[in-house]
Formats: structure tokens, C-alpha cells, sequence
């Protein structure tokens, strides 16, 4: 049986967490003389994960694939109830993040520590996150029937991450170019 919603999981996993990385890669060179490209790229990348894992990737793994597990695997369930409460938590930790970065652009330097430590910790936080699905949840996936497959498969399959197909959708265009243009590798393509 065909598994697509496996690897969709697992590369929409991989865009985040290059997201992330890079994120942290723009905290240690800091803004210095492109203040304004700096904090543009951050802003998109912190609007990248509100947009895409949180409102379209977690409520499919919370609606979708975690009740699946749960019916074949419930030793699973206390996992699944810490992973659920991180997507809870997940959405207004990236809002809260948003607004720092703001106060830091708008008010300046002494609300850059506060910025840089919590994103730091959001980094940490979603990093580990990705690893327990994929090493605690994502092996008891072989347990689903051909029906849970189909069901999960259709289901990832829409609203697929731009990022990770790099299918063209007009409306997240000026997002996807600010991001991939305009930051430094693994996800973007400029200067190091």
C-alpha cells in the first residue's frame, strides 16, 4: 500500500526545520547594515510557519493521523496527548514570537535579547517536537489499514507546502520569494 501521507509528513518536517534552522542562522549574523532585509525575512519566516504547519500540517496530524494511531497503538496515548498540547501551545507561541520580533524592529536593541532567547527556545521546542512524531508516532503508522491509508492520503495531499513541492499558488508568490531569496542556505538561496 502506497504510503504518500508518510512522506509528505516527513518533508513538510524538513521544510520547517530548514526554516528554523535558517532562522537561527540569521540571529547569529544579526541585522547589521540590512537591518530592513533582516527583519522582512524573519517576519516572512515566522508568517510561514503560522501559515503552513500550524493551520495546515497540525490539524491534520491532531484531526486525522493521531486518532488512527491511538485505535492501534494506545500505549501511544500519553505521546499523543503531549504532542497534541504542543500544537496547542504551538500557534500562540509563534504569535507571541511575531510580536517580539516586532518590538524589536520598532523599538529597538533592548528588546533583542528577548526576542533571541525565545526564539531560541521556539527553535528547540519545534525541533523536538518533529523528532518525537517521527521517532515515537510515525513507526506504528505500518499498524494503519489500507482505509486509514486512503483517508490520510487524500488528506495530506492537499494544501501540500509550497516550499516542499515548490508548486506555484499565486497568492503565497511575494512569501515564498521573500524567504527563498532573500535568506541564507539550507532553504534560500541568498548570500551566505
Amino acid at each position: 500500500m502506497p504510503r504518500p501521507a508518510l512522506q509528505i509528513i516527513r518533508d513538510e518536517h524538513a521544510a520547517v526545520s530548514a526554516v528554523l534552522r535558517s532562522m537561527l542562522q540569521m540571529l547569529e549574523r544579526g541585522p547589521d547594515d540590512e537591518p530592513i532585509r533582516f527583519f522582512d525575512v524573519l517576519r516572512a519566516m515566522l508568517f510561514y510557519i503560522d501559515e503552513f504547519p500550524e493551520r495546515r500540517h497540525h490539524p491534520k496530524e491532531s484531526d486525522l493521523l493521531f486518532p488512527k494511531l491511538v485505535r492501534v497503538a494506545p500505549e501511544l496515548m500519553t505521546v499523543i496527548a503531549q504532542l497534541e498540547d504542543d500544537h496547542v501551545r504551538g500557534e500562540h507561541r509563534v504569535r507571541a514570537l511575531q510580536h517580539q520580533l516586532l518590538a524589536w524592529e520598532l523599538l529597538g536593541d533592548s528588546r533583542r535579547a528577548a526576542f533571541e532567547d525565545a526564539a531560541r527556545t521556539y527553535v528547540a521546542f519545534y525541533l523536538a517536537h518533529m523528532r518525537t512524531e517521527e521517532t515515537q508516532l510515525l513507526p506504528f503508522a505500518e499498524r494503519l489499514s489500507p482505509q486509514d491509508w486512503d483517508e490520510l492520503n487524500t488528506a495530506f495531499a492537499q494544501h501540500v507546502d509550497p516550499l516542499v513541492t515548490g508548486t506555484h499558488d499565486p497568492a503565497y508568490d511575494r512569501l515564498f520569494t521573500r524567504i527563498v531569496m532573500r535568506t541564507p542556505a539550507p532553504i534560500g538561496v541568498g548570500a551566505e
